[in-house]
């Protein structure tokens, strides 16, 4: 059995389950587009080859294994895109939580049934239809769990919309002994520099003490405010909506001294080495197209 345990963000990694780009379907029709950056790319004739998202994920697979990460990957599913496994589910301490996700990937959960035939069948959570949640959204960290959400009452009305106040209540419920703290995101159907798409999408917390944030992401100022005192503005790295748009704030941790990042992130791979963190860089420019980048691709199952 796999003893599930993910208490924060960058604990060492030991087992993580990577999405995959093998057998990922054809370019998508615009109006089957689930999030504004993907449509930009449908519609420029720019949407990322197949070949060229497998390079990619090879490349970040090959860091993982190197820093001794047990790699497990979902079974291929003919014409379906399972790059974004952060999507599916998510582990909080020894819990592996469904996500409740968009209804037409819900075959990509499906695909890991390998690994939880390997968990204690008590340890998965499947929420009530009501909660909307996503693994993008979910961050716990040291006495929180940070949620990003959307509290407008026309969040039917957006497909970036993806974690409903319902979530945090569900998972408040779920784990009383921590303080769930949800953040007001800012959505977009159409313009992916004002759409943040989840929490991670402009905020991460790296290493022990620091974090990677971007003010524009957050409807409420106060909120975005709190992160910035949390860290402390000297261990906070802020990006531009360019950079924002880029997924600069999708990095992944391996560990609290080692963080993959997209090699051209030049800006913020210098700020990490500055403040003494190992920095594995990874082409993942084509993924990044798709509005998700590193941790996007990732579902941690162990940490240390």
């Amino acid at each position: 059995m796999l003893r599930l345990n993910v208490r924060d963000e960058t604990s060492p990694l030991k087992a993580v389950v990577l999405g995959r780009a093998e057998s990922s379907g054809p370019v998508p029709k615009a109006e089957d587009a689930y999030d504004p950056k993907s449509l930009e790319h449908i519609l420029a004739g720019t949407y990322p080859r197949e070949e060229d998202m497998i390079r990619e994920m090879d490349a970040f697979d090959a860091v993982l294994k190197k820093h001794g990460v047990r790699v497990i990957r979902p079974e291929v599913l003919k014409d379906c895109n399972q790059i974004f496994s952060r999507d599916i589910a998510f582990v909080i301490e020894d819990k592996l939580i469904k996500a409740n996700i968009l209804p037409e990937r819900e075959k990509e959960f499906e695909a890991i049934l390998h690994v939880l035939d390997v968990i204690d069948p008590e340890k998965i959570l499947v929420p009530p239809p009501a909660v909307h949640v996503e693994g993008g959204d979910v961050m716990p960290w040291k006495e929180y769990i940070f949620v990003g959400t959307y509290r407008g009452d026309d969040y039917a009305s957006y497909i970036t919309a993806r974690t409903n106040a319902a979530a945090v209540a569900y998972l408040q419920e779920q784990f009383p002994h921590k303080v769930v703290k949800s953040f007001d995101l800012r959505k977009s159907n159409t313009d992916p520099r004002q759409n943040a798409l989840h929490l991670d999408c402009c905020f991460q917390p790296i290493g022990k003490d620091k974090a990677i944030l971007h003010k524009n992401g957050f409807l409420v100022e106060e909120e975005y405010r709190w992160l910035l005192n949390y860290f402390g503005p000297e261990n906070v790295f802020e990006i531009s909506s360019e950079e924002m748009y880029q997924m600069f704030s999708n990095v992944f941790s391996i560990s609290p001294e080692v963080i993959v990042s997209e090699r051209s992130f030049t800006r913020l791979n210098t700020w990490l080495r500055e403040k003494g963190f190992t920095v594995e860089e990874v082409p993942y420019a084509e993924i990044g197209k798709q509005e998700g980048l590193l941790r996007c691709s990732t579902l941690p199952l162990v940490r240390e």
